[in-house]
């Protein structure tokens, strides 16, 4: 049978904050798999009942100084969502949704490789799941109001996962029994704390930074399992995080931030309690974001970096010996793992948005190939003491799929994604587009087009993505399906500051050099429209957090390329914006935008923030913004908002209360959705 309707009841917005219940007290229901979910779910009518959003005592709802209930605002109300009928070659949005949510995410094999753990938006939040890695009944693990991450004991039977009140990111820690099926909190949330979780010391033992002592400083912390009892073991400082522990538990690198793509490289010595520096180089360069492979008996570790270099490369941090730079290829490296005893070196390139898997031999230096992978984005991991390498696989037509290879033929299927009615071959993949920039750079992006025939070229939208060192990848995206289902093409730009195109395209958009990344959308459409790929007088421009600024900024400084603007979560005035920002954004902010402290770039900020050239949008902007957002405050979609309306120009407002920087709620995902399309539809005049 297929879903007639999924029904949402209202919503209603306390003047108060009330305190919330601990995740670990909610009750719990009987264990399922994800078939069963999904029959669950595909009734022919079900009704999803969304409770008030709850806040902690010490939340603040609405950034700083809390939302303006001025403010005419639509918030999530009662709504029937059509999903239409399996098979539709021209699915509704809401049944795209539910394809998105079939997939997993954040997948990691569990030491000697008895579980497969992984994350799933399949009940409607993003829920921690595991499932043997023999291909046995998938169960879900957590019931909560949902789960941010989460990291194997050495033991493998036990997993600590971390989760948040309403996506404020100010985080609890609790520790789970896989096999008995128990949970205790461990570490509850304070107030001001934001963790970054840095890895297992041992079985009892956990390392994590935060910044609960003063709010803003990360320090590093050591916490008991058994007991509870925490103890601070150096006193940090902004942007200093954990990446990875030693196998022995002696060691801990850690990073950073030097902007928002780069790191200072550390290890911290747990005995000794002493900070040494791996690298430091002159001209900034990244070093842990593909991750951090140790050898089994913690005699060093793989990373990859960009020093001295242009490209996210391997290298072998010896702990007598230093720094050793391995293979050299014109892409980024971007994820490692060490596996079978570190007899194979597993690693990730990134080409154009695509993944490709290179395993080596690590005595022989013999490349295997493994058969039986699909082309998309590939997430690898292998545990301690585990056999085989656990492939996660996400494309334009797969959510999230994962594979098991034994390092010897054909990877076999762990777990495949269904896409809950969808027709495969109504997916449309992208093309990958080259476009020479006015000042001669080359720009990159993905193009979907419709693939029903038009008699002219399409109304377009532009999605920008975030970061802004971030890149466009192929991935299944619900929104970017309905539309070229429905005669609208999408554009997702890579411009200048993307990840992916070495160290020289990711700093050119740096500081003063801002507005060339904005420009570069409107050399894009220039480029497109003069092809004819698209119809240049019915284009839309579309982004969230620093693509929400991008679209504020486009529609400021070139007015008359795009008919409309749908800005998430973005930010107005720079000013405000980088003084209040997170503790997690501070540090990478001063190299990314410079220190808003300074005369020089306070003037430069008040001079070209959008708020400040707001009166030269004279084009439909649809804004929304989550309540409980701790990276942007709320007060800045707020002020574009009242600004635009007192001008005349059409800005409806979508804000919702129980989410922070990004909808992670299916039903408020789905009411946003809504939203979005029927504005898209208006202001492209799509049918």
């Amino acid at each position: 049978m297929s879903i007639k309707s999924i029904f949402v009841t209202s919503l209603s917005t306390p003047s108060t904050p009330i305190p919330s219940t601990p995740i670990s007290s909610i009750s719990r229901h009987s264990i399922f798999s994800p078939l069963n979910v999904a029959k669950a779910t595909l009734m022919t009518t079900a009704a999803l009942l969304i409770s008030l959003a709850s806040f902690d005592v010490w939340s603040q709802a609405g950034g700083m100084q809390g939302y303006d209930k001025n403010i005419k605002a639509i918030e999530p109300s009662s709504v029937s969502y059509s999903v239409g009928l399996a098979g539709d070659m021209a699915p509704t949005i809401s049944r795209l949704i539910l394809a998105e949510s079939q997939g997993v995410r954040n997948s990691k094999l569990s030491p000697k490789g008895k579980y497969v753990a992984y994350i799933s938006g399949l009940t409607g939040k993003l829920q921690l799941w595991v499932q043997p890695a023999d291909g046995g009944q998938a169960r879900q693990l957590t019931f909560g109001s949902g789960v941010r991450n989460y990291a194997w004991a050495p033991s493998g039977t036990h997993i600590l996962y971390s989760a948040d009140n309403n996506g404020n990111e100010q985080e609890s820690y609790y520790l789970l029994n896989v096999e008995a099926f128990t949970e205790k909190e461990v570490l509850p949330a304070v107030e001001g704390g934001f963790r970054v979780f840095g890895g297992f010391v041992d079985e009892t033992t956990i390392l994590f930074t935060s910044t609960e002592r003063n709010k803003l400083d990360f320090d590093l912390y050591l916490t008991n399992l058994k007991t509870g009892e925490t103890t601070m073991i150096y006193e940090g400082r902004m942007g200093l995080y954990i990446s990875s522990v030693s196998p022995d538990g002696k060691w801990a690198v850690m990073k950073e931030s030097v902007g928002e793509d780069s790191d200072i490289l550390y290890l911290f010595d747990l005995q000794n309690r002493s900070l040494k520096t791996i690298s430091a180089p002159k001209r900034r360069a990244n070093h842990t974001r593909a991750g951090i492979a140790w050898t089994k008996d913690s005699s060093g570790f793989y990373f990859a970096t960009n020093a001295q270099q242009e490209y996210i490369n391997l290298a072998f941090y010896d702990i007598d010996k230093g720094i050793k730079k391995l293979d050299q290829v014109p892409h980024d490296v971007e994820q490692i793992r060490l596996c079978q005893d570190d007899r194979y070196l597993a690693y990730t390139l990134n080409i154009e948005g695509f993944s490709q898997l290179q395993v080596k031999e690590v005595e022989s230096g013999t490349m295997l190939k493994a058969g039986g992978l699909p082309e998309g984005i590939l997430r690898i991991d292998c545990g301690v003491g585990a056999t085989q390498l656990l492939v996660e696989s996400k494309s334009s037509d797969d959510p999230g799929s994962l594979y098991l290879w034994d390092f010897s033929d054909t990877a076999e299927v762990l777990f495949e994604a269904g896409l809950a009615g969808v027709p495969k071959n109504s997916i449309v993949k992208p093309k990958s587009i080259l476009i020479e920039a006015r000042d001669g750079v080359t720009l990159q992006g993905l193009l979907y087009l419709p693939e029903s025939k038009q008699e002219t070229p399409p109304p377009a939208l532009f999605r920008v993505h975030g970061g802004p060192t971030s890149q466009s990848r192929p991935y299944f995206d619900a929104m970017t399906q309905y539309l070229v289902n429905h005669g609208i093409a999408v554009f997702k730009p890579n411009v200048r500051g993307s990840t992916g195109f070495g160290h020289t395209y990711v700093t050119l958009d740096d500081r003063e050099k801002r507005l060339d990344s904005v420009r570069d959308l409107v050399d894009m459409h220039e480029y497109l429209s003069e092809k004819e790929i698209i119809d240049g007088k019915n284009v839309a421009v579309a982004g969230g957090s620093y693509g929400g600024y991008a679209v504020n900024a486009v529609l400021a400084n070139y007015p008359g390329y795009f008919a409309a603007g749908v800005s998430l979560f973005g930010v107005a005035d720079w000013v405000t914006a980088l003084e209040v920002a997170s503790p997690m954004l501070k540090a990478s902010d001063i190299i990314e935008y410079g220190d808003i402290k300074d005369p020089k770039w306070l003037a430069f900020y008040q001079q070209y923030s959008p708020i400040r050239q707001a009166k030269n949008i004279n084009v439909p902007v649809l804004y929304s913004h989550g309540v409980m957002d701790p990276r942007i405050d709320i007060a800045e979609t707020e002020i574009m908002v009242k600004t635009l309306r007192n001008n005349g120009i059409e800005a409806p407002f979508i804000r919702i209360p129980d989410e922070g920087h990004g909808w992670n709620k299916r039903e408020n995902r789905m009411f946003y959705a809504l939203e979005e399309v029927k504005f898209l539809r208006k202001v492209l005049n799509a049918q």
